[in-house]
């Protein structure tokens, strides 16, 4: 069995953090995503992957290289333009399939989620229904947040709602099961996607070919500059470290400055008297002396420091 990373996204939601690194590459509790989801992978026994790559491909790279020191194999599926979520995996099927029968079903996973679905049950499952697509669905936890994944009595995908919508439905977390089948007919190079896209002619012409695995797994959406800080936080508090998620390489903290319940990422230098309150902090950022902010994301700009405040 062997996996495809989906880090090729432009990170839209997250800026201005993804000024400085691809989304996956961005550190939660002093990690990045790319690696979690890696390292999650492999304690399922998935050694061997391919992680799709666009925007800021250099910084994902650098994260993982050959994937050596986490014990897998990694190739990259190199992307230009950003092929979606359909096109994506069509461009990397060659990586994917290059072992012969035994690659045509592949677990597909997205490289900005956490979760901790049971993913040997799904590739079970999946095996059982003869689905060309299984998605790893829970509860949708927000409909106004999330679109929804609608099912039949027998677990089949029939529709998708829009956030918002008032049809129950159920939240799809990123995980999925798929066999080569359902992106090889599509043309390599031509962006596509996926559920919005090839997902509805698949269960129109094969219905029960798209299906939903259900379970109550964990699911962390690192969307947006406050969710990867809460998760940040959320990680460093169930590590027995409440308000003290981990920071990046050579942080330079002034000894008269405060940073609290905040992320520091590489090189980033703190001055005397500065006031850090629950922010993300960029590579080589330097905060300034006597700087008071809270809520922040920051990045380095071009003459000077971009500073967006964090969404509740």
């Amino acid at each position: 069995m062997r996996a495809l990373v989906l880090a090729a996204g432009l990170g839209t939601r997250l800026q201005p953090l993804t000024r400085a690194r691809a989304k996956a590459a961005a550190p939660v509790d002093g990690e990045p995503l790319v690696r979690r989801t890696i390292r999650w992978l492999a304690g399922h026994g998935i050694r061997d992957l391919v992680v799709n790559l666009h925007h800021r491909p250099e910084t994902i790279a650098a994260a993982v290289g050959d994937g050596a020191d986490l014990g897998v194999r990694v190739r990259y599926s190199w992307e230009s333009p950003v092929l979606g979520s359909a096109g994506g995996p069509r461009h990397a099927l060659p990586l994917l399939m290059d072992a012969g029968k035994e690659g045509r079903t592949f677990v597909l996973v997205n490289g900005d989620t956490l979760t901790d679905v049971d993913l040997p049950a799904m590739i079970a499952a999946h095996r059982r229904s003869g689905a060309l697509v299984t998605m790893a669905l829970i509860p949708n936890p927000r409909p106004d947040k999330y679109g929804g994944v609608l099912l039949d009595a027998d677990h089949a995908v029939t529709g998708f709602t829009k956030r918002g919508s008032l049809e129950p439905g159920f939240h799809f977390i990123g995980p999925q099961v798929v066999d080569a089948e359902a992106f090889q007919p599509l043309p390599d190079g031509v962006p596509a996607e996926s559920v919005m896209g090839i997902y509805p002619a698949l269960m129109a012409n094969r219905p029960g070919s798209v299906r939903g695995f259900v379970s109550q797994a964990a699911f962390q959406d690192i969307g947006t500059p406050a969710d990867l800080l809460q998760t940040s936080l959320d990680l460093a508090a169930a590590d027995g470290r409440d308000g003290a998620p981990r920071w990046g390489r050579n942080p330079q903290v002034a000894a008269s400055a405060r940073v609290v319940r905040s992320v520091l990422w590489d090189d980033v230098t703190v001055g005397a008297g500065a006031v850090i309150t629950e922010c993300v902090v960029a590579d080589g950022v330097q905060i300034p002396d006597g700087a008071v902010l809270t809520r922040c994301a920051i990045v380095r700009g071009a003459r000077d420091l971009e500073i967006v405040k964090l969404d509740r």
